[in-house]
Formats: structure tokens, sequence, C-alpha cells
């Protein structure tokens, strides 16, 4: 991991810390998971918003306003929008995206889920999604939560990423598969 990285990682790691054990205390945690489904949001639909904590021509002060703003707007609990006023302050907000998905791994460790990465060529239907979500429990002893995307360019199958782990089932694996063995025969 790069240094830059590495410190943005640390920070975030840090508030992510003092949220959880601030949402614990409250009984917030549900709470908190709203939050961060829509700041994930807001940084997925929203470039204004990632300009806002990503760029340095905003002041502290423009920054900490227009965060508590927008935290009003989307309905933020009194912990987070907090939480986001003080990164504005300290000119920590560019760390964000790496805050919401460590809080939403610290939450799901408490919750003793872990988060499956599947990649599809179609959209997975409820039924396959419940069916995979068990099976994929009684591999790894915990509850899964399925984070489903597509990608048609897979053809079929599945890519299934599980901490560390990955499966990979999908046809466009097995036709690089094949066609690299066939260049290794002529």
């Amino acid at each position: 991991m790069s240094e830059p990285a590495s410190i943005s990682s640390g920070i975030a790691a840090r508030y992510a810390t003092a949220v959880f054990e601030l949402a614990k205390e409250d009984k917030s945690v549900a709470k908190i998971e709203s939050d961060l489904d829509a700041l994930d949001a807001a940084l997925t639909d929203s470039a204004d918003f990632r300009d806002l904590i990503a760029s340095p021509v905003y002041s502290r002060d423009a920054q900490g306003k227009a965060i508590t703003a927008l935290a009003g707007k989307m309905g933020l609990t009194p912990v987070m929008t907090n939480v986001l006023a003080l990164m504005a302050q300290k000119r920590r907000l560019f760390v964000l995206p790496q805050l919401v998905s460590t809080l939403r791994a610290r939450i799901a460790e408490d919750k003793g889920e872990v988060t499956a990465d599947v990649v599809s060529a179609k959209a997975l239907t409820k039924t396959q999604a419940d069916k995979l979500a068990r099976t994929l429990k009684e591999r790894v002893g915990k509850d899964v939560k399925i984070n489903a995307t597509v990608d048609e360019s897979l053809i079929g199958g599945l890519i299934v990423k599980v901490g560390s782990k990955m499966i990979d089932t999908s046809i466009a694996s097995k036709l690089n598969s094949l066609q690299n063995a066939m260049k290794e025969v002529g």
C-alpha cells in the first residue's frame, strides 16, 4: 500500500472507530448504517459532492457549512453530522469514501456478517441471491450480505469474492483459460 493511501486508511479507521463506538453507546448502529447508505449514494451519484470533499479550493468554513447543510438535507444522525463537521474542520473530508467502507466493515464484523461481492452477467433474482447467500453461509460460517453488480462481458456465470477468496465461474474466464491452453499447445 502506498504511503498516502496508508495514511488515508489510518485516518478513516480512527474516525470509523469513533463513530462505531458512539453508535454502540447510543444503540443507533442501524441508523448509522442508513447514514452510510445515504453517504455512499451521494458519493456515487454526485460529482459536486465528491468535489466538495476532495477539493482544496474550499475553505474549512465553507466545507463545514456545506457538509452540515447536506447532512441535514440527507437526514443523517447527529453523530454522523458532528463527525462530518469535525472532519471538515480538520480538513479530513477527503477520507470519507474510506470511512464509509471501513465503518461498514466494522459494523458487519460486529454483527457476525461478511460481505460477498458478486458479479454476474445478468441481475440476480431475489431467489438466486438468497440461495447464494445460504450456500456461502454454509461455507463461511457467517451470515453473508451480497453486494451484487452486473457485468455483461462475463457472458454467463458468476465471480464471487468473499474476503481474500475469489471463485470465478464465468464463461469469459473459461474461454480465456481455453485460449491460453490452446496457445501453449500450438
